[in-house]
């Protein structure tokens, strides 16, 4: 039979070993979390950069298009820089609603899935 001693021994020795096991499995969630958030923004960044690409190509395309329409190349380039201006001034007159908040929310999404 054990003494009380020994079983109070015994506690702390379980408590010492239960707070490493849950240490350790804290640590592995973060890992989880943070590869999570890592690789899904390599995601969004990589087709960020492909929609770039496919934007720019557009739009030089349509600007040569418009500036044959108008009868100078370049006139294209100004309606479509125009374009671009006033949807530039929307978005950033906007841009909490359009972008910080929706960046905010999968962030927070994302840490506590």
């Amino acid at each position: 039979m054990e003494t009380p001693i020994e079983h109070i021994g015994s506690l702390f020795s379980n408590t010492k070993e239960y707070l490493q096991n849950k240490s350790d499995l804290w640590k592995l969630k973060l890992v989880d979390k943070s590869s999570d958030i890592v690789a899904s923004l390599v995601e969004k960044l990589l087709l960020f950069f492909i929609l770039t690409v496919f934007f720019v190509l557009l739009t030089i395309g349509l600007a040569l298009l418009i500036g044959y329409w108008l009868g100078h190349s370049f006139y294209g380039f100004f309606v479509l820089a125009a374009f671009y201006g006033i949807a530039g001034w929307i978005i950033h007159s906007s841009r909490d609603k359009i972008i910080k908040t929706p960046i905010s929310n999968g962030f927070i999404r994302k840490f506590l899935n």
